[in-house]
């Protein structure tokens, strides 16, 4: 999943998908070297989690965030 997101992001492209390693590409959430690099990646961000939706912040569910 995160290489076809990866894709749609770059506009199809895969030369960043090539050049940038999957962590920080789409980085997990639950590490905390993941949230750090999440919130330094620029917007539209890509975060990579197995955590339920409901362990999210509600504010997630109301947001334009794709889940």
């Amino acid at each position: 999943m995160l290489e076809i997101l990866s894709l749609i992001r770059c506009g199809g492209d895969p030369g960043w998908c090539r050049s940038v390693p999957n962590w920080d590409r789409g980085p997990w959430l639950e590490t905390v070297p993941g949230l750090r690099r999440a919130r330094a990646n620029a917007r539209p961000r890509l975060i990579s989690s197995h955590l339920p939706l409901q362990l999210f912040p509600s504010a997630l569910r109301g947001s334009k965030a794709k889940v």
